[in-house]
C-alpha cells in the first residue's frame, strides 16, 4: 500500500515508522519543505523523535501534487488544522484520521471534515515515544465502512501493535476528544498534590462523563470501556509522556494556559475543553469535570475548584 502520512509531528512520525515496518509504501508529508529536506537527507526527524531510523519513509511537502497517488491518506495533525488539511489532500484516497479531537470551529467530530472520503480513525493508549521504539502497543480502528476498517486492521496490525476493530467511530472519537480534558484535571490533582485516591476518583467520574457524553450522542458503551475510552484514559492521566497531564500540572502550580502549551506543544485538550463544554449545553447533559476545567482555564482558582466537586450532592454511581 502507498500511503502518505500527513503531519511530521512526533504521532505521525512514529506510525509512519508503524507503517513502514509492515512492508509499505510511506512518505511523510510536512507542512515546513525545510523539515522534509532533513528528512530526506538524514533518514531522522529534526524536531520530533529525532533519534528513530526514518531511512524507510520518504518526506515530501502537504502541497506536493504527487501524494495524490497515494492509497490512504493518515492524517496526524492539530485538531484545529485538520479540517483544512483533509480539504487540501489532492485526490479521493481513503482518510484515516490519529487527530484527538473536536473542530473548534464547528464542535463537529473530526471524521464529518472528511467530506465526500471514506474515513476512519484510529485511537488506543498510543504514546508516541514508545510505539517509535517498538513497544508493544494496542489500538482500536472504527468506521461506518466495515470492508475499509478490516482493510486497515490488516494493513497496520503487527506484532507489536496490535489493532481492533470497531464499527463505533462516534465513540471512538469523542472518547480521544474527552479523555484530554479529563488528563488536564488529572494533571491539576498532580499539581496540587492531592495524592493517588484523588486522582483515581477523578479518572474514575470522568470516564462516567465520557460515557454520559457517548450515550447522548449514540456511541456504544463497551466503547468507553474499551482502548480508545478507559484505555488512552488510564494512559493520558497517568505517564510522563501525557502533554494535557503536564500542561494541568503545571497550570495547577501557577503557569498561564497559553505559557503551559508554549512549554509543552499541542495541548489539545486546552483546545477541546470549552468545544466540549458547549457541545454539553446543547446536548443538556452534565459534564462537571469538563465545566471545571474551563472555569480554571477561564481563571477559577483550582482548589476553589477542587472543593465545589467535592462538595457537590451526593448521589449513586
Amino acid at each position: 500500500m502507498k500511503a502518505v502520512v500527513a503531519g511530521a509531528g512526533a504521532w505521525g512520525t512514529a506510525f509512519s515508522v508503524v507503517l513502514a515496518a509492515r512492508g509499505h509504501d510511506v512518505t511523510l508529508a510536512c507542512r515546513d519543505p525545510e523539515q522534509a529536506r532533513a528528512i530526506e537527507d538524514t533518514g531522522r526527524n529534526p524536531r520530533y523523535l529525532p533519534n528513530v531510523d526514518l531511512s524507510a519513509v520518504s518526506a515530501t511537502t502537504l502541497d506536493d501534487p504527487t501524494i495524490a497517488g497515494a492509497d490512504l491518506h493518515v492524517v496526524a495533525v492539530p485538531s484545529h488544522a485538520f479540517g483544512e488539511v483533509v480539504r487540501a489532500l489532492p485526490g479521493a484516497a481513503p482518510v484515516l484520521s490519529l487527530t484527538k479531537g473536536l473542530d473548534p470551529a464547528t464542535g463537529d467530530r473530526l471524521s464529518q471534515l472528511a467530506e465526500r472520503r471514506a474515513v476512519a480513525v484510529l485511537s488506543g493508549p498510543n504514546f508516541a515515544e514508545e510505539i517509535a521504539d517498538g513497544l508493544p502497543a494496542a489500538a482500536v480502528i472504527a468506521s461506518e465502512d466495515e470492508r475499509l476498517t478490516l482493510e486497515l486492521q490488516q494493513a497496520v496490525n503487527s506484532l507489536a501493535f496490535r489493532v481492533y476493530a470497531s464499527d463505533d467511530p462516534i465513540g471512538v472519537e469523542l472518547c480521544a476528544a474527552a479523555k484530554n480534558v479529563i488528563a488536564l484535571a488529572a494533571g491539576g490533582v498532580d499539581g496540587l498534590g492531592l495524592g493517588d485516591n484523588a486522582k483515581a476518583a477523578l479518572i474514575a467520574r470522568g470516564l462516567a462523563e465520557m460515557a454520559r457524553l457517548g450515550e447522548a450522542c449514540g456511541a456504544r458503551p463497551e466503547t468507553f470501556a474499551g482502548l480508545a475510552g478507559m484505555g488512552d484514559l488510564i494512559v493520558t492521566c497517568w505517564s510522563r509522556h501525557g502533554r494535557n497531564r503536564h500542561a494541568g500540572e503545571l497550570i495547577a502550580q501557577g503557569a498561564a494556559p497559553g505559557d503551559a502549551a508554549a512549554e509543552i506543544g499541542t495541548v489539545e485538550g486546552l483546545t477541546t475543553a470549552p468545544v466540549l463544554r458547549d457541545l454539553s449545553h446543547r446536548l443538556k447533559i452534565e459534564l462537571p469535570i469538563t465545566e471545571g476545567v474551563c472555569m480554571v482555564l477561564d481563571g477559577k482558582d483550582l482548589n476553589e475548584l477542587a472543593a465545589s466537586l467535592m462538595g457537590r450532592e451526593p448521589t449513586r454511581e
